[in-house]
């Protein structure tokens, strides 16, 4: 009974950790910019997607518009993916370099169950969407930004949805069973495989899966 007891004590302590991030700056201010429930995404992205649609569809057919939403999303899934690889797991071993890469994603796999640091902190999604809104708009012009827009807003937000369901729940599905799966082996096993979480098929593509190791040893 004492060996089952010590067991679950680590367990609970391990979770904790998991769990409980530090505080990311000593301002209280910017470290409570830095935790984000996670409905905050869609209360400024759902109204976006909305509008940009809406706009889409005045100066685009219906068809048109599904059809620019779709190649918005599909560009979300690149996006994701590259981002994931090339800024979130490029790991300077010391001084700012290091420091942003634990603000920006090191502190997320140091602390993967903390529900306050799943999603993109406003401070940063907002300036970046703008950011991709406006190259958007300079190479596509109005009559097809918008509707790039709304579709490449939307993945981001099943992005960070699914990312926070992925560690805080325990899908049924084969498919969310899976999801999970992979995204666990990233954190947990290897992180240098695994980086498309909503669109795992690109590591299939780029040869990142882990399915892909474990079939090759």
């Amino acid at each position: 009974m004492s060996w089952a007891e010590d067991m679950g004590e680590q367990a609970t302590s391990r979770a904790d950790v998991l769990r409980a991030s530090p505080p990311m700056f000593e301002s209280r201010v910017l470290d409570a910019l830095s935790r984000v429930h996670p409905a905050v995404p869609i209360v400024i992205f759902l109204p976006a997607i909305v509008a940009l649609a809406a706009w889409s569809l005045s100066r685009a057919s219906a068809p048109a518009t599904l059809g620019l939403v779709a190649a918005g999303y599909a560009l979300w899934t690149l996006f994701e993916y590259w981002l994931h690889r090339l800024v979130f797991h490029f790991e300077p071993q010391d001084g700012l370099g290091a420091r942003m890469h634990w603000i920006i994603h090191g502190v997320h796999h140091d602390h993967p169950n903390d529900p306050m640091r799943l999603v993109m902190p406003p401070a940063v999604s907002v300036p970046l969407g703008a950011i991709v809104f406006g190259v958007l708009y300079l190479i596509f012009g109005t009559h097809y930004a918008p509707g790039l827009g709304a579709g490449f807003f939307a993945g981001y937000l099943v992005y960070d949805m699914m990312h926070y369901y992925l560690h805080h729940f325990r899908p049924h599905g084969r498919l969310g069973r899976a999801l999970r799966e992979r995204h666990m082996r990233h954190h947990f096993q290897d992180d240098t495989r695994g980086f498309g979480i909503s669109a795992p098929y690109w590591d299939e593509v780029f040869r990142t899966s882990s399915r892909e190791k474990r079939s090759s040893q």
